[in-house]
């Protein structure tokens, strides 16, 4: 099913009405992972019936159980990280010298915290020309590749002769006052209904904007933040990620393009498709209770066929006769149970000929409307997003470019997540080209790996992830306690270590079994990237296999990724471009981070000082990288 028609005819929601729920033909589904030898799928994918694949069941947590005990072991790869000549034998040494210049400018507190007042200043007294030039000899020069797509294409290119593609991504921001994005954020995110009866609605505390956080750059040092204007301007940034992935095409085999949700249309939508899909997760916990099964594992919770018609027919849900045939002649329920992703369907199917923005209510047992008026003009800007989307990736397609979509905010993420994966329904059947963001930081993210991983298989297509630890953690927290809900973040950054570890090697093991799944390990991290090399050995994946990528930010952790490119393993750079007015807000973040990173550690700077004190001794006072 088209994710576009998923979503397109949804959004419309009759005033006061109460829907019951329809379900037309769902999908084909295979079971959980198979632990057949790869021989005997190929002869089950000539078996079909009723055009389901024949798989034998497995349990879903022991995928390393079917390791073959005869593989041939490969050849372990060993990265030496200290090896200072291969890391840095792309850069020059004046090269060398302005990222010790600009690493060392970062660990004082008062030219960070006063950058942008600082750059200003500079750019009055010496004019437009020497302030650029100063930008491109110091922070511009250490972080952003070029004004457009034609003059990054060096930086590119010699990086990839070094082993490591590009990841593009138009860095040009808005630069607005704190008023200005509070005022933006609070007529994107209320909808009309909210604004006509205040506090009439169903809506939840975390699904609602808020004031005090409408501006969301606040506390985020590490991703760029977008905010509605118009549908105009939502074309235009379109266009703009249009130009980003042509731009990857043509500079690279195999690059990729990174997009967020937010720049595409009205964040409106997104915050009710959140809590409509948050609600409809939580009614399922409720049921799952109810027969007892609630303490196990998101995937282990099968509620039991007849036992769920019993529940929803004296929850009021709907008529007997109607639940009868919600499942009669289904491919769901013929195993005798339903689980999370089977209910996930329900919601899909349903809102082919109802409203998408349809809650169930505990207390009633009905489904209601999360909004009582839903006007044309929203309607049209749901459509317009959703058209949006479905552009990029099929330019994505036709330009040979992996398209990753970023996480944002979790009170954005389920419906961004959701959208994500009919993306991936739709463009993943032959190839990765879609790939979604997983943040390690939250509580829920082994849950949302496990269960797409588990999609992915019973549908047959490919599943691709990038892993971060977060974003957004401050702000997260700050918004829970002030505004009264759970805390979404790990408790500490040890949990959050361990959730990355955990969700990476859940996806390596899939990785092992089925050679479908894809990773991005985005990660500064060195013992992180120590910690995915050492899996790959142990499982026998070859980086040649182009399954697990790395990836780190230009001008960062260049010790991380050159010896990586090297050695042979996909790495990739986020490559920022702009022209250099227009991306100061991105280089302001970029000193931040930087000055958290520097103060912890100096092993980047002294790594570099040992490869400049290298070459001065062996007479490469001057050195050029030859490729």
């Amino acid at each position: 099913m088209s994710y576009t028609k998923f979503v397109a005819p949804l959004v419309r929601a009759n005033s006061g009405s109460i829907r019951k729920l329809r379900i037309s033909p769902a999908r084909c589904r295979s079971t959980v992972a198979s632990t057949k030898t790869r021989e005997e799928k190929e002869q089950q994918q000539q078996q079909k019936t009723n055009g389901c694949t024949v798989v034998e069941a497995a349990p879903v947590e022991l995928i390393s159980q079917s390791r073959k005990a005869t593989k041939a072991p490969l050849s372990k790869t060993h990265i030496d990280f200290e090896n200072t000549q291969e890391a840095y034998k792309s850069k020059g040494n004046i090269e060398l010298l302005r990222s010790l210049l600009v690493f060392k400018l970062c660990t004082f507190d008062i030219l960070v915290d006063k950058n942008k007042e600082l750059m200003d200043l500079s750019r009055k007294l010496l004019g437009q020309w020497m302030f650029e030039k100063l930008m491109k000899m110091t922070f511009y020069g250490q972080f952003v590749a070029g004004e457009d797509h034609n003059s990054i294409k060096p930086l590119i290119r010699k990086n990839e002769a070094f082993g490591v593609g590009a990841v593009l991504d138009y860095s040009v921001e808005e630069d607005l006052t704190q008023e200005e994005a509070e005022k933006k954020e609070m007529d994107s995110c209320v909808s009309e209904a909210e604004k006509e009866s205040p506090g009439a609605d169903h809506r939840e505390k975390k699904y609602k904007a808020h004031r005090q956080f409408g501006d969301r750059r606040g506390g985020v040092i590490s991703a760029r933040t977008y905010f509605y204007a118009d549908e105009a301007k939502c074309d235009m940034q379109m266009e703009t990620f249009i130009n980003c992935i042509k731009a990857s095409g043509g500079a690279s085999n195999d690059g990729f393009s990174a997009i967020k949700m937010t720049a595409l249309g009205r964040p409106q939508f997104l915050l009710q498709f959140s809590e409509v899909l948050v609600k409809w997760r939580r009614f399922f916990n409720f049921l799952s209770a109810q027969q007892g099964k609630s303490q196990m594992t998101v995937l282990e919770q099968k509620l039991e066929l007849e036992q769920l018609k019993e529940s929803l027919t004296e929850l009021g849900v709907g008529a007997k006769d109607d639940i009868e045939n919600w499942f009669t002649g289904e491919k769901l329920g013929l195993s005798g149970t339903i689980d999370l992703l089977d209910w996930n369907s329900l919601i899909n199917d349903t809102t082919k000929i109802s409203n998408l923005l349809m809650v169930p209510n505990l207390q009633t047992g009905h489904l209601e409307p999360l909004l009582n008026i839903f006007t044309e003009e929203e309607e049209r800007q749901m459509k317009r997003m959703l058209q949006r989307v479905d552009i990029l990736a099929k330019h994505a397609v036709e330009n040979g470019v992996r398209l990753m979509v970023d996480a944002e905010q979790t009170y954005f993420q389920p419906a961004i997540s959701r959208l994500t994966l009919e993306m991936q329904r739709k463009f993943n059947r032959e190839k990765p080209v879609i790939f979604n963001t997983y943040q390690c930081y939250l509580k829920e993210a082994y849950d949302n790996v496990t269960l797409d991983v588990e999609l992915s298989r019973r549908e047959g297509w490919y599943f691709g992830a990038k892993l971060v630890r977060g974003a957004y953690m401050y702000q997260e927290r700050a918004r829970a306690k002030e505004i009264g809900y759970e805390d979404p973040i790990n408790p500490d950054y040890e949990a959050t270590n361990r959730m990355y570890h955990k969700c990476l090697e859940y996806v390596l093991e899939e990785i092992e079994h089925s050679r479908k799944a894809n990773v991005m390990v985005a990660t500064h991290n060195e013992d992180t990237v120590k910690f995915t090399l050492d899996k790959m050995n142990e499982m026998g994946l070859s980086p040649t296999e182009n399954k697990v990528y790395f990836g780190q930010l230009l001008g960062m952790c260049d010790q991380i990724s050159f010896p990586l490119g090297q050695a042979g393993f996909p790495v990739y750079k986020y490559v920022p471009y702009g022209p250099v007015n227009e991306v100061i807000p991105y280089l302001s973040r970029r000193a931040q981070e930087n000055r958290g990173i520097m103060k912890r550690s100096q092993r980047e700077r002294s790594l570099l000082w040992k490869e400049l004190r290298r070459r001065l001794l062996a007479g490469q006072i001057i050195y050029k990288p030859v490729y």
